[in-house]
């Protein structure tokens, strides 16, 4: 899996809002936690996604991973992609079975 596609799954997971740490980030892109930690590091320098920790939250090492609103455009812009190559992937495996049908 390429580095874009890590990217994609984890953008996508930060903005549906289904994990809340770096090991729920993990469990539901199937990545390691060391890929995580890698991936949102690139992430936050990018200026992609921020972190925002529950100041009324007695357990300081709580954060929040947000989409800035720059991660939102480049999401989209990974989603359109990632939709044209599964699209093009789609397009040459149905000229591939039609030509073993035809055999």
């Amino acid at each position: 899996m390429k580095l874009q596609d890590d990217f994609f799954n984890i953008l996508r997971i930060i903005q549906k809002g289904k994990a809340r740490n770096q090991r729920e980030i993990a469990q539901a892109s199937g990545l390691s936690l060391g890929k995580i930690n890698h991936c949102l590091n690139e992430l936050k320098k990018k200026g992609l996604v921020k972190l925002e920790n529950f100041k009324n939250n007695k357990n300081k090492s709580v954060y929040l991973y947000l989409l800035t609103p720059q991660g939102l455009k480049t999401k989209i812009k990974l989603t359109v992609n990632f939709m044209k190559r599964k699209s093009k992937e789609y397009d040459e495996l149905k000229k591939e079975l039609h030509k073993d049908k035809n055999i």
